[in-house]
């Protein structure tokens, strides 16, 4: 996911006594709401031409690679000269693509997340304050380390639960999702790795 980050301390409602401390995984709670699960299949729906042709790049460097290597023998210099040039231009093309493609999944992340995780707040400190909590620490944080959480405090699902309830998924959202924003002369997404990972 990309870089969300909540303030680590929630504080209850003024008045509120008592210790009680809670641990919340932020990242992983906004991909297992609903939402967070649509917004997920919708971005890998709308990132999935891009995908592919980035993979078919690959295999075209690939079995150039692989002519050049089996006929190391048998080719004549030039053509060695052709196919290398050619391999050379195709794998530059690939590295652009797929750097504007992950800088684009980035962006269709962030908006998910943002959008989510700025719910998923009023919901924390609603929780927090009902539940008499001085602190909810966000164990994906980097700049939160956490060495240590017992399971008992950890309110994660409970968070997830609320959000669904709060924030249900609508009928039919999960239809058509909008293609992916298009850069000039090109249509496709982020390196052949994985597709983006999911955050309504």
């Amino acid at each position: 996911l990309c870089g969300f980050d909540i303030n680590p301390l929630m504080l209850p409602a003024a008045g509120a006594t008592g210790t009680k401390i809670g641990v919340i995984n932020v990242r992983q709670a906004i991909v297992a709401t609903s939402v967070g699960k649509q917004a997920s299949a919708e971005l890998q729906s709308q990132f999935a031409a891009r995908q592919s042709v980035l993979e078919n790049m690959n295999k075209q460097i690939a079995d150039l690679r692989q002519r050049l290597e089996s006929g190391k023998a048998t080719l004549r210099p030039e053509e060695q000269a052709r196919l290398t040039r050619q391999g050379e231009v195709l794998a530059r093309q690939l590295q652009r693509k797929q750097d504007e493609y992950q800088e684009d999944v980035n962006a269709a992340q962030g908006e998910v997340i943002d959008k989510i995780g700025r719910k998923m707040i009023d919901v924390l400190d609603r929780y927090a304050r009902e539940n008499g909590y001085v602190a909810v620490l966000d164990s994906s944080a980097q700049n939160t380390p956490i060495l240590y959480a017992s399971n008992q405090i950890d309110v994660t699902q409970d968070i997830v639960r609320l959000y669904d309830t709060a924030y249900p998924v609508k009928a039919g959202a999960a239809a058509a999702p909008k293609p992916a924003a298009a850069r000039p002369a090109q249509s496709t997404p982020k390196p052949a790795t994985q597709p983006p990972a999911a955050k309504p």
